[in-house]
């Protein structure tokens, strides 16, 4: 089978799609043939061998898929034949079969475009779980997202609209608002400006910052913590810009604020028996076929796109959420 193996920890561009042997089902996996992978940023590190925890070598890059089950191994119901799933493979996804613990599969409606449900899976389920489980936003309340047009920020912004919340889109460049803009936000803001901030109170004209959604870190962390009112919530979602920043306590103090991390990865993780995407993933799909929601995704191409899907990533010039079109 065709798939992508990183070999030697190195930038994406080292990455071309080689014949691998195909795995079967094993007591308690489904065998899926993937459809299409959903990349994100921490992909692009762990190629690099810059994430905090390393996978050995050799692996096969991604984790978020979709695709149709067309076997499993014993002690699996049959009736999962053939239905299309959505999961996060622990062992790689850019790969046209993968074998997976069955319980680790959400079916998904044959409706749903597979590269939507790829390109879902951890951005909106971040997105519901940090703004919901860790953030607590209420309907009414403003929600401030950095890095507004990528994956997870444009995700915030769908999940918060359909929570009922107000949304302040932040992004750097004009080019980016520009893709936020069919979200809606109340403001879009270009935190590259020097005066971001005072642009921003000019035009929030006194509206509560109820909460920020930050992937970013960076310089623009602080910044956006002293933009949120007394009370506020500033979920830590990642580190996009590469450095992690350095927040001084005393603004939480002073602003009796919170700063709450969001690791969905984790929580995940933390009782890998639970499927604890489940519950979650099936509200994400309710919203999706009643209309409060419209994942958006960017289909790069093939297995032989992933090199520069992942460069984009690394570059900042990705936007919105990159898929690769596997099979199907």
């Amino acid at each position: 089978m065709r798939a992508i193996q990183c070999d030697a920890y190195g930038e994406p561009e080292g990455l071309v799609p080689r014949d691998l042997p195909a795995p079967t089902a094993g007591p308690g996996e489904a065998l899926v043939a993937v459809e299409a992978v959903g990349l994100g940023f921490v992909d692009a590190l762990y190629v690099r061998g810059a994430y905090q925890v390393k996978r050995p070598l050799p692996f096969v890059p991604g984790s978020e898929m979709a695709g149709r089950v067309i076997a499993v191994g014993t002690g699996v119901d049959a009736a999962l034949v053939g239905k299309r799933v959505v999961a996060l493979s622990p062992l790689g996804a850019l790969a046209e079969r993968v074998a997976l613990p069955a319980s680790a599969c959400t079916v998904v409606p044959d409706a749903i475009d597979p590269a939507i449900a790829a390109g879902m899976l951890v951005d909106y389920c971040t997105a519901l779980y940090g703004l919901d489980t860790c953030g607590h936003l209420k309907r009414g309340e403003t929600l401030m997202v950095l890095g507004a047009s990528g994956g997870v920020g444009d995700a915030a912004l769908d999940v918060a609209k359909a929570m009922g919340a107000r949304t302040i889109a932040v992004a750097s460049s004009a080019e980016k608002l520009l893709a936020c803009k069919h979200r809606a936000p109340a403001l879009s803001i270009d935190y590259n400006r020097p005066d971001w901030r005072k642009t921003l109170e000019a035009a929030n004209a006194g509206h509560a910052i109820d909460a920020v959604w930050d992937p970013v870190g960076g310089p623009y962390s602080e910044t956006a913590f002293r933009c949120l009112s007394p009370g506020g919530r500033h979920l830590v979602v990642g580190f996009a810009a590469g450095e992690i920043p350095r927040l001084p306590l005393n603004l939480a103090l002073l602003k009796r604020a919170s700063l709450v991390g969001v690791d969905w990865g984790g929580h995940v993780r933390a009782d890998p028996a639970l499927n604890a995407n489940a519950p979650i993933l099936a509200r994400l799909l309710a919203w999706v076929a009643e209309g409060r929601i419209a994942p958006r995704v960017h289909v790069a191409g093939g297995l032989d796109a992933t090199a520069s899907a992942l460069r984009a990533l690394l570059d900042r010039k990705s936007v919105g959420k990159p898929v690769i079109r596997v099979g199907g």
